[in-house]
């Protein structure tokens, strides 16, 4: 168990990833706490309107469509570290100054849309920057454990801040719950402060100049790069039709089961706590994922989410949702750690943005049809046809991979059922 637990934190010995994950952590527990309660903010001030809902949703991520390539390339130029404690403290002002709104009860629909907004601009700087300054942090040995931890961190949250949420919304309201996370988003910036920049892992940086030209280079380095482009395109496909849980599982505990705030709170941490099972499984990897791993986890997805609309019980959704939070997050880290283990470092952080830019610029897209169907045809057609595009997607990506590489799928029933991926001159297993 000692040894185990070693490989699983041992990121954590080195002091400028613990620093980094102790205030991610802190941060984000604050920020999912902050997103429960405008949910259910929205909701209150709308009528239940899952139009609202989606507008909302969509306004936060419409600035990684306009700025995500852009600050990949200001991540590949200038300090990261800098970059980071700017952007952090930004997102902390804006909310400091948007729970004062709620707390005095002067908050309105608009306000929430234009803080949705200007958050949205501060996180999109922010997610391309911290993704690629992981390896800085530990260095490429120690990249694909730090990912991991670095998804795990961001579950636990996701564990603890509904959670929390929930309970506080049902005693307190949400203008407590604001103002407690706006305390929470300062940590991230102190503890970067306290980051020691002579013990980083860096390369040379880009010299300033002709940013278009350097984030055309990005795009064209992903395109000429099948193993990049096939995980990039089929996270986009998900993303913007299987993600939509923020959305989605408010709507489902609101007008499908009619319960309260704490209901919605435990969906959130069910799935969060199969997410974070499917971050942990992912922190003994020491070498890059292979392509089969990642497609097997993006239909297993499809196949939990299809599950989880068709439920007609909150029991049976809360069991359904800890598979699908581990596929989910098991998902989203192959593709993460395929990308990040397979790019030159030189272009690291525009290719990271990229990959922000499909995991999250699709949102807004996804957020505003999730909405439509929702509205038409209920919050469980959303979710279970948001599935069965996931799972299209797997099925088209294997088939597309398969013949790129010339290989086949046998399934061998004997000495014990498994399935091989046989090639022209040998066979491995997937």
């Amino acid at each position: 168990m000692r040894a185990r637990l070693s490989t699983t934190f041992r990121s954590l010995t080195v002091r400028n990833y613990r620093l980094f994950a102790s205030g991610q952590l802190i941060k984000l527990i604050g920020v999912w706490m902050m997103y429960i309660a405008q949910d259910w903010l929205v909701l209150e001030l709308t009528d239940n309107s899952p139009t609202a809902l989606g507008l909302v949703t969509a306004a936060q991520f419409v600035p990684v469509l306009a700025l995500t390539l852009y600050a990949g390339s200001l991540a590949d130029r200038f300090d990261k570290r800098k970059l980071l404690v700017i952007s952090n403290g930004a997102w902390a002002v804006l909310a400091i100054i948007q729970a004062i709104l709620v707390a005095t009860g002067v908050i309105q629909m608009w306000m929430i849309m234009v803080f949705a907004l200007m958050l949205g601009i501060a996180q999109a700087v922010e997610t391309p920057v911290r993704q690629s300054f992981v390896s800085e942090l530990v260095g490429k040995p120690l990249l694909p454990n730090a990912l991991s931890l670095s998804a795990a961190t961001f579950q636990t949250a996701r564990i603890t801040g509904p959670a929390l949420a929930g309970v506080a919304i049902s005693v307190f309201g949400t203008g407590p719950v604001f103002l407690i996370s706006t305390l929470m988003a300062i940590a991230p910036v102190i503890m970067q402060i306290q980051i020691n920049p002579d013990a980083l892992h860096r390369k040379a940086l880009v010299p300033a100049g002709e940013i278009e030209a350097k984030i055309a280079d990005g795009i064209r380095y992903v395109r000429h790069r099948h193993d990049l482009l096939l995980p990039m395109v089929t996270i986009a496909v998900i993303a913007m039709f299987g993600y939509n849980f923020q959305l989605t599982l408010a709507l489902l505990a609101k007008t499908v089961f009619n319960t309260s705030a704490a209901t919605f709170g435990l969906f959130n941490t069910a799935l969060a706590v199969g997410a974070l099972c499917g971050a942990l499984a992912g922190t003994a990897r020491k070498s890059r994922p292979s392509v089969y791993l990642f497609l097997g986890a993006a239909i297993c997805f499809g196949v939990f989410a299809i599950a989880v609309g068709m439920s007609d019980s909150v029991w049976l959704v809360l069991l359904l949702l800890v598979p699908t939070g581990f596929s989910t997050v098991f998902l989203g880290q192959a593709a993460n750690q395929r990308i990040q283990l397979g790019v030159d470092s030189a272009y690291r952080g525009r290719v990271m943005a990229l990959f922000v830019l499909i995991f999250m610029g699709t949102a807004p897209v996804g957020a505003m049809i999730a909405s439509f169907i929702a509205e038409h045809f209920g919050a469980q057609a959303c979710i279970w046809f948001g599935g069965s595009i996931s799972l299209a997607a797997g099925v088209s990506a294997l088939i597309w991979q398969l013949r790129h590489a010339g290989e086949k799928l046998s399934l061998q029933v004997r000495p014990r059922p498994r399935l091989r991926v046989i090639q022209a001159e040998s066979v491995t297993v997937a």
